[in-house]
């Protein structure tokens, strides 16, 4: 997959995401809970990856994923599970634009420390545009959330 191919998959997957958390936000206001909404997407996700696992690889691709299971493989999907139930909560109390740009912000800063960790310090001073970058990015949430924008 090509570099515009990829740009165009992470184009739709995050116009899908903004989709998929004001349905979730329907779905809560005829709810007693967020964590309906929440079993709801994750039995969706789950039934659907395990019949696309069993289409390509049969039943030993369920017999795969199960002997790689380790405590720490469940970390990804409390982190998802995080991610989606605070999504939803920011939609309903901020609105979309100012969780987007909150979530934006924080996964870009996050980004760049993971990317200087991984790459060692003499990389950080090639990282001088992308770290303007976010600063200006972050203020640019900040304008998106404050109080009367």
């Amino acid at each position: 997959m090509g570099a515009a191919s990829t740009v165009i998959l992470l184009m739709s997957a995050g116009i899908c995401l903004v989709l998929q958390n004001l349905l979730m936000v329907r779905i809560t206001l005829s709810v007693s809970t967020v964590l309906i909404a929440l079993v709801i997407n994750s039995a969706v996700g789950l039934t659907a990856l395990l019949g696309l696992l069993l289409i390509r690889n049969g039943p030993g691709g369920l017999a795969e994923a199960a002997a790689v299971l380790r405590p720490w493989a469940l970390l990804p999907g409390l982190l998802g599970s995080f991610f989606v139930f605070a999504g939803i909560l920011g939609y309903q109390r901020l609105g979309a634009a100012p969780t987007i740009a909150i979530l934006v912000a924080s996964q870009l800063a996050a980004g760049l420390v993971a990317d200087c960790t991984r790459s060692g310090a003499p990389a950080l001073s090639a990282q001088g545009l992308p770290i303007l970058g976010a600063i200006l990015l972050v203020v640019g949430a900040f304008l998106i959330v404050r109080p009367g924008a």
